[in-house]
């Protein structure tokens, strides 16, 4: 099995990047912008986008422009996704490979990344697409999520491995979404 990125394995998983949340995050804007990256390109390469948003009650739904993205959008009251109830049945079937990306890092993001792979999924954790409140949270996960077994990432590393070829008909699309 390839470590690279198969887009044909692959199913975006963007947690809690909700409008109420992402302003207390440490270069918020940034991770906001590198999600929305992962997401045009996985809505052109036709992997699927999940969003999730935690007690949208009290945090407000996704960032518009996420949401927009999304083709599914599961709410949670769990850090952890795949310990809410029907989480790990409403994945797309066949596809074993989650990249993940999201806030906060050492919350949501961790508490799902653990729980995707001890249901025996590979994971990407986005580096540059994850965000905390404090700098050192989200260094500690992205540790925690190594350990953990998942593969640490970048956006570009994902598109990259995503489009395998410079010849792929979406690269030059692609090229200037990441400039």
């Amino acid at each position: 099995m390839s470590t690279l990125c198969n887009p044909a394995d692959c199913t975006l998983l963007i947690i809690d990047t909700q409008a109420r949340l992402m302003p207390v995050i440490h270069d918020g804007e940034n991770v906001i912008r590198r999600c929305i990256q992962l997401a045009t390109a996985a809505r052109e390469l036709g992997i699927h986008v999940i969003g999730t948003e935690e007690n949208p009650d009290g945090l407000g739904p996704l960032v518009p422009e996420i949401s927009a993205l999304c083709d599914t959008t599961l709410f949670k009251f769990h850090f952890s996704a795949p310990a809410e109830p029907g989480f790990l049945n409403r994945l797309p079937a066949g596809r074993n490979t989650f990249v993940v990306a999201g806030c906060e890092a050492h919350v949501c993001v961790m508490q799902t990344v653990v729980g995707l792979i001890e249901a025996g999924h590979a994971v990407k954790w986005v580096a540059d697409a994850v965000g905390s409140r404090h700098p050192h949270n989200r260094l500690a996960a992205t540790e925690r999520a190594r350990g953990a077994g998942a593969d640490i990432v970048t956006t570009e590393m994902v598109v990259f491995e995503w489009l395998g070829s410079s010849e792929h008909p979406k690269f030059r699309r692609l090229l200037q979404l990441m400039r």
